[in-house]
């Protein structure tokens, strides 16, 4: 190997070895996340094979394996009647359509949710800082929380429509 074949070698290896605890630490999550594994941390508590059994897949994926949907692939998007949107998971009051709003980003976004309804932890996944949104009854993973939306709170709270179902008032 020439020098600067060895340079270039030592280059790369020196910034891996650098890199390395910080894109751990990014990745990782932190704080109170709600694992699907967990245990006794909620007041609904199913077995993965429960949770499978009783979603459709792509609730799943997302309530309980923490994925993100397709922006604009969500019905919800477009819902706008009066009602509240609820868990999939355990059907746990969410957020009031008087909450909704159009963010344009493709997800069904609310400037607040229901007292008591949700909870947030730390999420570093992806090499970012973000807030994850979790229902409080089962823990299941809802979406993201940003600073970005209107008054009076401006708050985003940019959820995945497969977490949720639609109760409409009737």
């Amino acid at each position: 190997m020439g020098m600067t074949g060895r340079r270039q070698f030592l280059t790369i290896v020196g910034a891996g070895l650098v890199m390395a605890p910080a894109v751990t630490w990014m990745s990782g999550r932190s704080g109170p996340a709600p694992a699907p594994e967990a245990v006794g941390l909620f007041p609904v508590e199913k077995t993965d094979a429960e949770w499978r059994a009783l979603l459709e897949p792509a609730a799943y994926r997302v309530l309980r394996g923490r994925e993100t949907e397709w922006a604009f692939s969500s019905p919800l998007n477009e819902e706008k009647r009066n009602g509240v949107f609820v868990c999939a998971g355990c059907h746990h009051p969410l957020f009031s359509s008087s909450a909704k709003y159009d963010s344009g980003t493709g997800w069904p976004s609310f400037w607040t949710a229901l007292d008591g309804a949700v909870e947030t932890s730390i999420d570093r996944a992806f090499l970012m800082v973000r807030t994850e949104v979790h229902c409080a009854r089962c823990g299941g993973h809802l979406g993201h929380l940003f600073p970005d939306g209107p008054p009076p709170t401006g708050q985003r709270y940019c959820i995945n429509g497969a977490a949720m179902k639609f109760d409409a008032d009737t």
